[in-house]
């Protein structure tokens, strides 16, 4: 157990000392760059008549009727005003993480590899295991996977426990499949990329998962629907750009744990072949 998470930890706190990097903060605002004026102008477009049919919803439901009414007879009045945007917010939110997800892959994640190649692996082979096309089918068929998942367990939000647990644990999944996919694409073959996958599923899943719980940490910032509402183009860009740091740093870890454990089976296979006379 303890041999299993010396790694883990290793690649943790290697990629929390790459965060401070000025070249990974400076790469941190290039998608940020791409989805909050994506963001900004949705809000822009959208926010109004999302907020407003989100609230003709919530009155017009015929069996939240009724309780509206007990609430206003008990002077709690306006929720389903309070409750739209509100609602609005959980809605776009896994929207917006799968958005930077593909953004980090598509213009962090080859960057901050080969950064962590020269630096840490400079001596690794690279035996070009998968090709761009590759890559972006895997992310493409992952991302259509999340959102099913997403969709499919929207009703589960309602369980007050469950809204916490779900979008991260989904979210924590993507995570595994796209980044530790594009962490060996350069440096792995195919087959030790299957390898490597399949013998480190859970440790790169667990990576996962505390990075996606990570990335829902920001949605503090937009508890408020009022606050939200009226600093909308404020808090989206720095919400986004924390969600981006913190993709920025599962790249970072699953790339170092990746690598690591690439050039720890290439060892393996080096002692295990018998020596030439």
């Amino acid at each position: 157990m303890l041999a299993a998470m010396g790694p883990l930890i290793d690649s943790f706190w290697r990629a929390a000392a790459g965060c401070l990097s000025p070249r990974v903060i400076l790469l941190s605002l290039l998608p940020l760059a791409v989805i909050a004026l994506v963001a900004a102008g949705s809000g822009w477009l959208l926010w109004s008549s999302a907020v407003a049919w989100v609230q003709s919803v919530l009155e017009s439901t015929h069996w939240l009727a009724s309780l509206w009414g007990w609430l206003g007879h008990v002077g709690v009045g306006d929720l389903p005003v309070a409750l739209a945007p509100l609602l609005v917010v959980m809605g776009a939110t896994p929207v917006i993480v799968i958005v930077c997800v593909l953004a980090v892959a598509a213009l962090m994640t080859p960057a901050l590899v080969r950064l962590v190649a020269e630096r840490r692996f400079p001596q690794l082979q690279r035996r070009h295991g998968a090709s761009l096309l590759g890559s972006l089918v895997w992310a493409t068929g992952s991302t259509i996977a999340a959102l099913a998942a997403l969709i499919a367990s929207i009703p589960l939000w309602l369980i007050p426990p469950l809204v916490l647990v779900l979008p991260p644990l989904i979210w924590g999944w993507l995570n595994y499949r796209i980044m530790a996919f594009d962490a060996l694409a350069e440096h792995a073959s195919r087959p030790e990329r299957q390898l490597l996958l399949r013998r480190h599923r859970w440790q790169l899943l667990a990576i996962g998962v505390v990075c996606g719980f990570l990335g829902a940490a920001p949605g503090v910032v937009w508890i408020s629907g009022v606050v939200f509402a009226a600093a909308f183009l404020i808090l989206v860009p720095v919400a986004i750009w924390i969600y981006t740091l913190v993709f920025a740093f599962s790249s970072l870890w699953f790339t170092h744990y990746c690598l690591a454990a690439l050039q720890r089976l290439r060892s393996e296979e080096a002692a295990s072949e018998p020596s030439t006379p």
